[in-house]
């Protein structure tokens, strides 16, 4: 019950992030969707260290295990408009492959450049403990 209760909160935080930045959108008229902007925030909020990922993993890792179920309906959707792939089905895979690996790639090259810092910090803390010490 009361992981229940943790995770829930924690979700209504991360939807509090998505809300602002919806806001910030509508407010501002930005062109970027406010999803983002939430996105965006939450990211910065997590690299100056306001906000520790503590605070929201376990919301998060449970909205992740429900993710493919939000590709359901767009994917059912595409049915309605296979006439514009019609023709272009080579195309279409290509651009698919071409993105995936984009996105592979960014991502991984993040996680090493987040990796290495983590490590270097880690280093540091352990050199100045040891002198410390």
């Amino acid at each position: 019950m009361k992981r229940a209760l943790i995770i829930a909160v924690q979700v209504a935080g991360l939807y509090g992030l998505y809300g602002i930045g919806v806001w910030l959108q509508h407010w501002f008229h930005l062109p970027i969707p406010g999803s983002i902007i939430g996105m965006l925030l939450l990211f910065f909020l997590l690299m100056s260290g306001v906000v520790k990922e503590s605070w929201l993993g376990d919301g998060a890792q449970f909205l992740l295990s429900y993710l493919p179920l939000l590709f359901v309906p767009s994917t059912v959707g595409i049915a309605d408009y296979l006439s514009l792939f019609q023709g272009r089905g080579l195309l279409s895979i290509a651009v698919v492959m071409i993105s995936t690996v984009m996105v592979m790639t960014a991502s991984g090259a993040i996680g090493q450049w987040r990796a290495k810092k983590a490590e270097k910090e880690t280093e540091i803390h352990q050199e100045t403990k040891g002198m410390n010490g």
